[in-house]
């Protein structure tokens, strides 16, 4: 284990003796002007001990073919010590070894926030069972446990409070810098810091499957993927390398001084230059975990900027999925005011959809809710149950036609969206209708998706009824619809799309999880599906497409960084090797040159994890 962890750190402990060989090599030159033989020694030693493991891993890349940028940099330390250019030699060592040391560092810094996660981890969950709480490990803790976090505690696994009234710090989490306040029925997430009260919770999510565990994921996953945009540093280094060594021989052949030659090929070498396209990557990946958003397959932060196509599916996507009490039809001899009263008492034990419905207008119009009792439920009949006695029952239409109601006649006509019966005291009361609302930001996010992103084309492809679609579609501007598709037909549709152009689908369902996957870029949006979530290369945490335009406007920066970072420095390492060519630069001022070529290099590349000033632009 040890050695293991020593040949990780290879390139560090290469990079040291080389500096302590260099101060060495000085030390015994100049302050006590002794032989060369003697003050050669260190440089020797550096040139054995350091140069050599780089020339074999250099010769093992040639055997696979693969001839990268810092093949420059092996024939260099060839070179140096054919022509006795001892310091030269170890200079280039350090700069290979250096290199890949600060890419080490550079990532490491990169992705500092998602190694702060790591850390904060807890290793127990506090387990409540009847009277008695004990300490299990997190793997220990199970869906539907009653868990007490503490205060101060960091939150073990996603739940919801069962008892207690306190705030939370989500920050490291969502990126939003604000305690939210937590009471009975609110939702919490692992990792998130409790406050000065504690919370007894129960889990809806084991540990593995936590908000924190799918952020820790990330680190995991992006390690393993090798993103596009690398591939294009890799062809940078496939043109940059013989062009330097065009330049150097040209150099060598027009002067007749080697010296040169060995100038231009150290000022060439990269150290390895195109480290700055992972680096921007990685911090990229942490920026977006930082705002909720896990980038589950790295390729997509290159391909969102080329799509031109946006899907989305409607139910939850462009609509928040919650259907709001739009209509209240009161029939004769019942006020609204009475109705929703009535309704709202009885819908506190329901846990259908459109109950909550019922309960937000109901606190809007600051209506106080009465006792309920007798509440049942019989299936296929709706919710039945005595309030302020008065017998209240809500039902369907399809329930109220089989049921001898009086008043039954008055019933309005069928319209498009969601419905709901009220009965009181054996009457036809009232007809409820609900719509599912867009998201505030839903028209906007539409509208700036060519002007700000260069999308040609926006679509919605659902599998909702073709009315309610295209009623949708007309509030946020979307002109091309596809309704009432099954995920077989949706399927078919992103196949298609995505011959034409690049695509990208935003779903939040099961059965979006094919059209995903047959998309340039699948994005989930919340956390309804694990199997969505699976398919999705990118996972909006968070139900906003806000975050959406965040992914896309961290995509484009990092893409500019990366390259301007690579291109920039290989620009610079021109214009230097025509200074060596020219006889300008001697190898150790070269090798000088392109060290501080490189750290700005990475330094650069290094923005990426730092969120801009504005980082969407909703």
């Amino acid at each position: 284990m040890k050695i293991t962890k020593i040949w990780q750190h290879k390139s560090a402990i290469i990079a040291v003796l080389s500096i302590l060989a260099i101060v060495s090599y000085l030390v015994l030159r100049y302050c006590f002007q002794t032989s060369s033989e003697i003050y050669q020694i260190p440089l020797l030693s550096a040139l054995i001990l350091g140069g050599l493991p780089i020339l074999i891993d250099l010769i093992s890349k040639l055997l696979k073919r693969e001839f990268g940028s810092d093949l420059l940099g092996g024939i260099s330390i060839i070179t140096s010590i054919l022509l006795g250019e001892y310091l030269a030699g170890s200079i280039i060592v350090l700069m290979l070894s250096g290199g890949e040391a600060l890419e080490s560092y550079a990532l490491r810094s990169a992705s500092s926030v998602l190694a702060a996660l790591a850390k904060r981890v807890p290793s127990v969950a506090h387990r409540k069972r009847e009277s008695e709480i004990s300490d299990v490990g997190l793997n220990e803790v199970l869906v539907g446990d009653t868990l007490v976090v503490y205060p101060h505690d960091i939150c073990p696994v996603d739940g919801i409070v069962l008892e207690g009234h306190g705030v939370m710090d989500e920050s490291y989490l969502t990126g939003e810098p604000f305690q939210i306040t937590k009471t009975t029925g609110s939702t919490v997430i692992s990792g998130a810091i409790n406050g000065e009260s504690a919370l007894t919770i129960r889990t809806t999510k084991c540990a593995a499957d936590s908000r924190y565990a799918k952020i820790m994921e990330v680190m995991k996953e992006s390690e393993d993927k090798r993103p596009q945009l690398r591939r294009l540093g890799d062809k940078l280094g496939a043109i940059y390398t013989p062009f330097a060594l065009t330049v150097a021989l040209l150099a060598w052949a027009f002067s007749g001084d080697t010296i040169r030659f060995l100038s231009v090929l150290v000022i060439a070498t990269p150290c390895p230059l195109l480290i700055a396209i992972p680096v921007a990557i990685i911090g990229s990946i942490s920026l977006c975990a930082r705002r909720a958003i896990i980038v589950k397959s790295p390729v997509v932060l290159e391909q969102i900027a080329e799509c031109r196509t946006a899907i989305f599916d409607k139910t939850g996507t462009l609509t928040y999925g919650e259907p709001k009490l739009t209509e209240q039809l009161i029939a004769p001899g019942f006020t609204q005011k009475e109705v929703l009263t009535l309704v709202a008492s009885l819908e506190g034990y329901s846990k259908h959809p459109l109950a909550r419905a019922i309960l937000a207008a109901a606190k809007e119009e600051g209506i106080v809710v009465p006792e309920s009792t007798q509440v049942s439920e019989p299936p296929g009949q709706g919710l039945k149950g005595v309030v302020s006695g008065r017998n209240v029952q809500i039902t369907s239409r399809k329930q109220l036609a089989v049921q001898q109601v009086e008043d039954s006649d008055k019933l309005p006509a069928i319209t498009l969206g969601l419905e709901c019966v009220v009965v009181i005291d054996g009457k036809y009361a009232a007809t409820l209708r609900f719509r599912d609302a867009p998201r505030a930001e839903s028209c906007s996010f539409v509208k700036h998706l060519g002007p700000k992103h260069d999308f040609e084309r926006v679509m919605i492809v659902s599998g909702d009824r073709e009315s309610e679609v295209h009623y949708l579609a007309e509030l946020v501007g979307i002109t091309e619809v596809y309704a009432q598709k099954s995920p077989e037909e949706k399927l078919a549709i992103v196949s298609k799309e995505t011959t034409l152009a690049k695509t990208l689908y935003v779903g939040d369902g099961i059965n979006d999880a094919p059209s995903m996957m047959a998309a340039t870029v699948g994005m989930a949006i919340g956390q309804n599906s694990e199997v969505t979530a699976e398919a999705a290369g990118v996972v909006i945490m968070d139900n906003s497409l806000e975050k959406v335009d965040e992914f896309m406007h961290i995509s484009r920066r990092m893409r500019i960084i990366a390259l301007q970072s690579a291109v920039g420095g290989m620009a610079l390492s021109v214009i230097g090797m025509f200074f060596a060519a020219a006889g300008q630069l001697t190898p150790v001022s070269g090798a000088i040159i392109q060290e501080v070529i490189d750290i700005l290099s990475v330094l650069n590349a290094m923005r990426a994890a730092f969120p801009p000033k504005v980082i969407h632009d909703l």
